[in-house]
């Protein structure tokens, strides 16, 4: 029987040959869906290239820079008061994430998705201080998580003062 999907899922980018059928089915015109087992954006970005030899990485960082659309992470917390709610890192690949992917410069996607939310970005640090804010997690569970708990620490202290990074009043 021939089968031709539009849409693929892959239960889990494990080793190379996945991840080449991956990328191949995307490069055909087919909406491929796959997990990996990491905690941000870049860092789902980097584990790709990685899997792959060095004097492939190259070709690989071009092949992802044209066929990623967005990588989203996430990370679950405890609720206060029970159950879980989720916190999502959300990379929507514009023309400059592409760049940076292509040129070998991937250490700077995080600073990139600070600037595009208005592109539906958000990194995990900006949705773990919402969960806070809105009193469904701890401050412990927040920092645990965060990728940058020093930052994310101080944003919470200026918060608590009533000041938004923005130097506005804090909703409260």
């Amino acid at each position: 029987m021939r089968q031709d999907p539009d849409v693929i899922l892959v239960g889990e980018l494990r080793d190379l040959e996945t991840i080449e059928a991956a990328i191949s089915a995307a490069e055909t015109g087919h909406v491929v869906f796959g997990t990996l087992h990491t905690n941000s954006a870049q860092g789902t970005v980097n584990r790709i290239i990685d899997a792959f030899p060095g004097n492939l990485q190259d070709q690989i960082r071009t092949q992802l820079a044209s066929t990623l659309i967005g990588v989203v992470a996430q990370s679950l917390l405890p609720k206060i008061g029970g159950g879980r709610c989720a916190a999502y890192e959300v990379l929507v690949v514009t023309s400059g994430i592409s760049n940076l992917i292509r040129e070998n410069k991937t250490f700077r996607i995080n600073s990139s998705m600070q600037t595009g939310a208005k592109f539906g970005m958000q990194l995990m640090d900006d949705a773990l201080f919402v969960h806070w804010k809105e009193n469904r997690v701890t401050v412990e569970d927040v920092l645990a998580k965060a990728h940058n708990p020093d930052d994310l620490a101080r944003r919470i202290v200026q918060a608590r003062k009533g000041i938004e990074e923005n130097g506005e009043a804090a909703d409260e």
